[in-house]
């Protein structure tokens, strides 16, 4: 029997441990890695990072031998007989009367290379190359815009997750009041204290159920930010991801003068490096457009080689036997583009796409300073804020212990005590609210001046 009971013991333990969650705890620079790699529209963008590098690639090819051809045919064909006599296989091309041979068949052989080599072209391939290299840093700018946009959001659900934490941390504190209080009543009215009055019982009862809404809503809140954050980190039924932070401070955040995030914004913003990197790009565009007016030099190779063995090669060379010989040439030559108007019109595209891009920077720059002003001035607010709801908070903890005290000797009311309690429990809430709102604000912040939010550490 003992040896029963240590069997099953033992593989209640094994399948317990095989289903058992293992919690994970992770700081915010590790929760913002794991977001941003599992990604979808970081994915995406990164791919068109990829797609750049490859077309500054493309470009560079074009640099040496951008064509070169090879090509073969193969197949069966009848040799040639002579009726003259005398006739060398050489001199058969002397022969009239020369017919195919329908007994004799033989494989044919041919191949043919091609290449060209551009000499001189104006500037035109060396300005097409530098103008793909400015695009692919046009595109290496845009996605770490959208990356900065993402640890934004990152950041924003991390400190959510330590929001509803704590708010449920404070109603279960505010349960256990709300208890100690329905004991204190229930007793009251056992005793039948005079003080107490059949509207403070309404009144309390009405407390109770609006509390049990709160309640339930923070409940549903955590759990919806749970499933959010367990897609988000990719977390499975034996793996639980947690902030490493049990509580929802404040970042460490000193406010600078505006003028320093102004000029971060100029220095850091990824925007308006892509721009910079897109107005490079087509002016390294419309020269490249402009060289194509000028003829261009090329070197050209080809060799032919063509192989029969029924098919005799001539001793004439202006006899050429297609089946069977094999040559070679290098010459230079011009390429000229003639359609003048085509060249004229997509220098006028050029152009205009140029000046479109230089005034899509100013207006870059007018929504980045809009932008940044705004969010100085929520962020400034945000941090008086949470200084003002501090304050209000220890004023209403000192409220809620002077009536308890006057309630435990007697003279206490109960209206004034559930007063009290529902003002701190606000309080309470809306401090981390606040805070929760001001952290939110910095690293919008941050985000208008090009700052990573990952600097942003908790205090």
């Amino acid at each position: 029997m003992s040896r029963i009971l240590f069997i099953v013991t033992f593989w209640i333990l094994i399948h317990t441990s095989a289903f058992a969650q293992d919690t994970l705890k992770v700081n915010l620079s590790e929760f913002i890695s794991i977001g941003l790699e599992r990604s979808g529209q970081v994915a995406y963008e990164r791919h068109s990072v990829d797609l750049s590098a490859n077309r500054v690639d493309q470009a560079r090819n074009q640099r040496v031998l951008p064509r070169i051809e090879f090509n073969s045919q193969h197949g069966i064909v009848p040799g040639v007989k002579s009726n003259v006599d005398g006739l060398s296989e050489g001199e058969y091309y002397l022969d009239p009367n020369l017919s195919n041979d329908w007994e004799d068949w033989a494989i044919f052989t041919r191949a043919e290379i091609s290449a060209i080599q551009p000499v001189y072209s104006w500037g035109a391939i060396n300005n097409a190359i530098a103008a793909a290299e400015a695009g692919a840093r046009a595109a290496e700018y845009q996605f770490d815009a959208v990356t900065a946009e993402a640890e934004v959001q990152l950041f924003e659900l991390y400190h959510s997750y330590l929001l509803a934490q704590e708010v449920s941390r404070i109603l279960a504190d505010a349960e256990d009041q709300v208890a100690q209080v329905e004991r204190q009543i229930e007793r009251m009215q056992e005793e039948g204290d005079p003080d107490l009055k059949e509207a403070d019982v309404f009144k309390f009862e009405i407390f109770k159920t609006e509390f049990q809404v709160q309640r339930k809503e923070v409940e549903q809140s955590l759990a919806s930010i749970n499933r959010i954050w367990n897609y988000i980190t990719g977390a499975d039924a034996r793996v639980v991801y947690e902030p490493q932070e049990s509580f929802l401070d404040p970042v460490a955040f000193d406010l600078q003068a505006y003028d320093y995030y102004q000029q971060q914004a100029v220095t850091n913003r990824p925007e308006l490096k892509g721009v910079d990197a897109g107005i490079e790009a087509l002016g390294k565009g419309k020269d490249a457009v402009k060289a194509q007016q000028y003829p261009a030099l090329f070197l050209g190779i080809s060799g032919s080689f063509a192989n029969t063995p029924n098919r005799p090669r001539q001793t004439n060379p202006f006899i050429i036997n297609n089946t069977n010989y094999a040559s070679a040439a290098v010459g230079f030559g011009i390429r000229q583009n003639l359609n003048f108007r085509s060249i004229r019109n997509q220098l006028d595209r050029a152009d205009i796409e140029y000046n479109r891009v230089r005034d899509l920077k100013d207006a870059v720059m007018d929504g980045i300073y809009l932008q940044l002003n705004e969010k100085y001035r929520e962020a400034s607010v945000a941090e008086v804020r949470v200084q003002q709801k501090e304050e209000a908070l220890s004023t209403a903890r000192n409220w809620v212990r002077h009536e308890q005290l006057n309630y435990d000797i007697g003279f206490g009311d109960v209206e004034e005590l559930l007063n009290a309690m529902q003002k701190e429990l606000e309080l309470r809430v809306e401090l981390k609210q606040n805070v929760f709102d001001l952290n939110k604000k910095v690293a919008a912040l941050y985000r208008a001046s090009g700052i990573s939010v990952k600097q942003l550490s908790v205090n």
